[in-house]
Order: C-alpha cells, then structure tokens, then sequence
C-alpha cells in the first residue's frame, strides 16, 4: 500500500512523532493508521521511560481560569531545559494539563500519592457492600480491586482519561510529548480551586 504525505500528517498529529517515524511506522503496518499508532505509541513509552530519571529544573507555571472565573487551576509542570520550557509544545502540554485538571478535578497526581488509609478506608466500603449484596468471598476480593481501580482512575491526574481522547490517559499524553520533545517532563503540583468549595479538609 502506498504511504500518502496526507497519511503521515494525520499520524504526525495524532502521535506527535516526526515524518520518518511516522512513515516507518505506517510501512512496517502495512498502512493501517491503528496499528501505526499503536507501534509508535509503544516505541514513545520505551523513549519516555529511558528519560525518567533526567533532572528537570526548567519548566513553566500554568495558570488557568474556567467558568468565567469559576474554576481556577495552577499547575507547575517542568522539563529539562529552558529552551523547551519556552518552546510551543510544550507551553501547549501545560494548558492541556491545566484544562484536563480543571475539567477532571484529580485529588493526586499519580497513585502513589494516594494515602494508604484513604485506600483502606474505600477498600472496607467495598467489601461490605459487596458481602451485603451476598457476593461469594472468592469474588469480594477481585469487587473491592475493580472498585479501587476505579477510584484510583477518579482521582489520579496521570490515570484519567485525556479530555479529548478517551482511548489515551494523561500519561499516555505526557509520554507522547516526552517522545516528540526530547526530554523528561514531569507535573511536579497543582491546585484547583472551585468558587463557593469548602476550605476544610
């Protein structure tokens, strides 16, 4: 099948990969957009990974106001370099951080935030709600998983679904930028704040 300029634009867009990438990636899948996807998706996750441990000191704070002034978000999110962090890419991934934390008002970044008490605390809910349903013990244990997973996909920034792709989570969306970037990236914090939301904890 031959590959079109149009094909390997399309696949540039969606993946953020350059044009060889993306043309080897749709030769070596035989033309199916997918699977070309697919492939450079992975080959972007084993980029990502060999870079997760370069400092990043560099970066940018993003600010953002949702609802003419109803929601408002901060988030810190930092690179390597200064370069980069001025570059339009990346000022781009920092508001689409800030919009997906506005929109999916995460509690954490990733799970390993997640207090241990806090997973006990719903891991007991489950499990008596599921005994209470009459579930078999075999099945609570894999009910209370599922529902920790679920939570878990709630309230972690990197686990939830990307506001405008529901097939890729928002460190899939990271590790496509940190492929097409050149460098470790990392959301370092973040508040939202809700006009009119309690102050306690």
């Amino acid at each position: 099948m031959e590959i079109t300029t149009e094909m390997i634009r399309e696949l540039r867009t969606e993946t953020g990969s350059g044009v060889l990438d993306c043309r080897k990636a749709l030769e070596q899948a035989g033309g199916d957009f997918q699977k070309a996807v697919d492939h450079l998706r992975e080959k972007g996750l084993a980029t990502a990974m060999k870079r997760a441990d370069r400092i990043t000191s560099e970066g940018v704070v993003e600010l953002y106001s949702h609802g003419n002034g109803r929601v408002g978000v901060m988030v810190e999110i930092n690179c390597e370099t200064d370069f980069v962090a001025r570059s339009d890419t990346f000022r781009k991934l920092a508001h689409e951080i800030a919009l997906q934390i506005a929109a999916g008002e995460p509690r954490f970044i990733s799970e390993a935030e997640v207090p241990e008490d806090f997973l006990a605390y719903e891991s007991e809910i489950a499990r008596k709600r599921a005994l209470d349903e009459g579930k078999p013990e075999g099945v609570v244990v894999k009910i209370v998983e599922g529902r920790l997973d679920k939570i878990k996909d709630e309230i972690c920034l990197l686990r939830q679904p990307y506001i405008r792709d529901e097939n890729m989570t928002v460190e899939q969306l990271m590790l496509q930028n940190i492929a097409a970037i050149g460098e470790n990236i990392v959301i370092r914090r973040f508040e939202r704040w809700e006009l009119g939301e309690s102050t306690t904890a």
